[in-house]
């Protein structure tokens, strides 16, 4: 009933009725007929929400807490209706943001979850309506903030997956929540409920593959946010394959087709080229997928004041990257060679689109998601070919590098952007492993071929490029320091370090006045000189003490006069680490069968000789040039033995079993430190100097010290 101003009122009978009922009697299943009204009354949205909020303070909680959990029903009434009415209430109440984030519904997760699994009679109204009225509180609590997690320890991920395997009514709510969840809280979901999301994926999966009808589509949109943060099925991945190479070769609207690139992206994103099978069917099913990746983005960038759908773009974006992985990799490709050489032309037309929007782009756009994703494209593949497309990359290149700056210089931003790439060409959900979190990261690769040349060198280092660089090497420097937890750093940040100590590596060789001049130099070389002596003490990061203490060796060189390489304790201790470096490539020894030992690589360097071996040759060299620039040096390196300690290996093992290019890099060193100390020939002397030089056929070597 209402009253003359519109609001719901209960009559003095329903009102007695009623408060039997609450008062915890239930003497006649009419009664329950009261509240039944009052729900229905609710569902039709005939009463406002102050009115909700009178019924609530008439009702309360206990009345639905006791139909909840009762066990004897009145004669005449099956027990599940007292359920559907306890439930009717709750959805009542949680019509009201307030009261669906009041503990008294929160504790009644648990039962609730348990109502969407519990069998009965399919064509029983109070059953269905019950189901709808658990959905509805469900739903209500997830919209709360912190009603998510309290789903999760309630154990209704578990409950929603098993309805909708079960399909039955209301499986399609069930799915809707989840989803809703999956959105909210990913890895807590997948942390609580790991094997029945897996198989709501397998069933999704399957669907997908059997599917003939525009469902298929739909399911496009829906798979990527079921795919597991760790390692999605094999069964999957065989279903999700099968059922994308029918949709994307079929001639498809782009209504049809944008989804399936998207879940493809997701794919890749997640798996690499791992859920695509070996053989002339994946082959053919990459290049497809490369083929219409670069068509969309050619037909996205090229014609200007086209609306660009940036979702599609940007997951277009990530199966280029795929197909420039995969025609870069030597051993185990998918691809053909005739299959790649066709994949290149096709992906340097895209990146010519891409190169072609980034000019356009001016300062307002660039802290947009969209360019962040378009300049990433771009780093990949300059990662891999820098000859072609030159004019336009060197053209751009001032762009970048004023981009860049500008992330660097607000890298929370930076970070932000990341994730909205990683969001923007997949789903609601963050897709995989992170993108990297700065654009710096994304174009040092490309750098690093293009500071070989002579003309992209050049617009580099116009630009401020170095001193860039310099900055935020430094500053990634800080993270491995020993303040900070190392082992929580992802590998790009390694990675990153060692890929700026090559680009400072071809400036210093290709422009070494820029060294000399540039102060923001002086200061990585003291960083250099201070790290170091740690940094070869460490198990695992060999590689970039390799590179730490060949690029400060080369520098060294160039900044001999410099007051910090006068003997200074930072000094002593960096060329002593360098020493470490140098001396303990190599051992003696022993093979089975022969009284003489042979020249072979220590155990630590053995793994990595093939990326190492480069740096060790030239950090030999930097450190032979050092040695007459520098006075105090060859005492130094005689005090470490390491003269004598060289000798002693070579008189060790057999000539026959060092490498030409070795005896070099030894005679070379032995020889300078020979001619700059008088001590150090005598020590040499004494260690069978001479001997072993003429064994080795060190002609220089043994000139040197059979002199005075």
């Amino acid at each position: 009933m209402r009253d003359p101003r519109g609001h719901t009122y209960l009559s003095p009978g329903r009102r007695k009725e009623l408060d039997e009922v609450t008062s915890g009697r239930l003497p006649n299943p009419r009664h329950i007929l009261a509240p039944l009204q009052v729900t229905k009354a609710v569902k039709a949205g005939d009463i406002d929400a102050k009115t909700r909020r009178r019924i609530f303070d008439a009702v309360g909680f206990t009345f639905p807490n006791r139909l909840l959990t009762t066990k004897e029903a009145p004669d005449g009434c099956p027990d599940h209706v007292l359920r559907a009415l306890g439930v009717a209430l709750l959805a009542c109440f949680c019509s009201d943001p307030e009261l669906a984030a009041h503990p008294q519904v929160l504790n009644k997760i648990p039962i609730l979850s348990t109502f969407l699994t519990t069998r009965g009679d399919p064509d029983d109204a109070a059953r269905r309506s019950m189901i709808d009225d658990t959905y509805q509180c469900l739903t209500a609590v997830a919209g709360t903030p912190r009603g998510p997690r309290h789903l999760i320890a309630g154990g209704t991920v578990s409950a929603l997956c098993q309805a909708y395997l079960g399909h039955g009514y209301g499986f399609d709510q069930a799915l809707a929540l989840l989803v809703g969840l999956l959105a909210a809280a990913e890895t807590q979901c997948w942390k609580e409920a790991e094997p029945d999301l897996l198989a709501v994926l397998r069933g999704l999966s399957e669907d997908f593959q059997k599917a003939e009808d525009a469902s298929k589509f739909e399911l496009c949109q829906l798979l990527p946010i079921f795919l597991p943060p760790t390692t999605v099925p094999s069964e999957c991945l065989r279903d999700l394959q099968a059922g994308l190479a029918r949709i994307l070769g079929s001639k498809l609207s782009s209504w049809q087709r944008n989804p399936a690139l998207k879940l493809a992206a997701r794919l890749a994103h997640a798996c690499g080229s791992d859920w695509i099978p070996a053989g002339s069917s994946g082959s053919k099913f990459l290049a497809l997928l490369v083929n219409l990746a670069c068509v969309e983005v050619r037909l996205a960038l090229e014609e200007t004041g086209t609306e660009v759908k940036e979702d599609v773009v940007t997951a277009c974006y990530a199966l280029m990257e795929l197909g420039i992985q995969e025609c870069t990799r030597c051993e185990q490709s998918l691809l053909k060679e005739p299959q790649k050489v066709q994949l290149v032309s096709i992906m340097k037309e895209a990146i010519g689109a891409v190169i072609h929007y980034l000019q356009q782009v001016g300062p307002e756009k660039q802290k947009e998601p969209f360019v962040f994703a378009s300049v990433r494209i771009l780093g990949a593949w300059l990662a891999e070919e820098t000859s072609s497309l030159r004019k336009e990359v060197c053209q751009l290149l001032p762009f970048l590098v004023r981009y860049a700056k500008t992330l660097y210089e607000e890298a929370e931003e930076a970070n932000d952007l990341s994730q909205q790439v990683a969001t923007l060409a997949i789903s609601p959900t963050t897709p995989g492993p992170t993108w990297p979190g700065d654009a710096l990261r994304l174009l040092l690769p490309g750098w690093c071929h293009l500071t070989v040349e002579d003309g992209p060198r050049e617009i580099l280092i116009k630009e401020g490029a170095p001193s860039l660089l310099c900055k935020y090497f430094l500053q990634q420097w800080e993270l491995t320091s020993p303040g900070h937890d190392t082992s929580v750093l992802p590998d790009s940040v390694e990675i990153g370090l060692q890929t700026c100590c090559h680009i400072f590596l071809n400036l210093v060789v290709t422009a070494p006045g820029l060294i000399k001049r540039d102060a923001c130099f002086t200061s990585l070389m003291n960083t250099l000189m201070t790290s170091l002596p740690a940094l070869v003490q460490q198990q695992g990061r060999l590689l970039l003490a390799a590179n730490v203490a060949t690029l400060g060796l080369l520098m060294a060189r160039l900044l001999s006069t410099s007051p910090a390489l006068q003997g200074t304790p930072a000094s002593r201790g960096f060329f002593a680490a360098a020493i470490l470096f140098l001396s303990q490539s190599h051992v003696a020894r022993a093979t089975p069968g022969s009284d003489q030992a042979v020249l072979a690589l220590s155990p630590d360097y053995e793994g990595i000789w093939a990326d190492l071996q480069e740096l060790w040759f030239l950090g030999m060299q930097a450190f032979t040039g050092c040695v007459p620039l520098l006075p105090w040096l060859a005492p130094a390196a005689l005090r470490s033995r390491w003269p004598q300690e060289l000798l002693q290996l070579l008189g060790s093992v057999s000539p026959n079993s060092v490498k030409p290019e070795m005896v070099a890099a030894y005679q070379g060193v032995l020889v300078e430190l020979a001619r700059a100390n008088r001590l150090c020939r005598e020590a040499m002397r004494l260690q069978a100097g001479e001997e072993t030089a003429s064994h080795y056929r060190m002609a220089a070597l043994e000139q040197c010290l059979s002199e005075p």
